[in-house]
């Protein structure tokens, strides 16, 4: 259990970085509010401006749940189809996680019907799924 743990630290961590840094570049060349969503907790704490480094670890601790879902997961996935429909499954259900995040938002998100940055929400999402997929392997492959 320990050391799914601390891959999931790992790999959780990796991937949010690329989701992040990937919703951030979108949303400096295209305008869109999308990495102001990914970091977007102020419905939760109303009155206090977070540091962004909190604002990060709300998202790297959703990440390292994900991961750890799914290296749960992965020995009942005894082939690479079942181990990606797992990883979509996991990715789907954090990027749905834009509903919510824009209904509750405070500050300046984008809307729920804005097709373009509903569109670098998945390709991010799908990103983070794909490293989730490549650093999971090879470190539960490469014990």
């Amino acid at each position: 259990m320990e050391n799914k743990i601390i891959k999931s630290i790992l790999i959780g961590t990796i991937a949010g970085f690329v989701l992040g840094l990937f919703l951030w570049w979108m949303e400096i060349m295209t305008g869109e509010k999308v990495y102001t969503l990914l970091l977007n907790v102020d419905f939760i704490f109303q009155e206090i401006a977070l540091p962004l480094w909190i604002e990060w670890l709300f998202h790297l601790i959703i990440s390292w749940i994900l991961v750890y879902i799914y290296l749960i997961l992965l020995p009942v996935c005894k082939t690479m189809v079942s181990r990606w429909l797992v990883i979509l499954i996991l990715s789907f259900f954090a990027a749905s996680s834009y509903i919510p995040l824009t209904i509750l938002a405070i500050k300046e998100t984008p809307a729920l019907t804005n097709e373009i940055a509903i569109l670098i929400w998945l390709i991010g999402h799908f990103f983070y799924g794909l490293c989730v997929y490549i650093f999971s392997n090879f470190l539960y492959f490469n014990k």
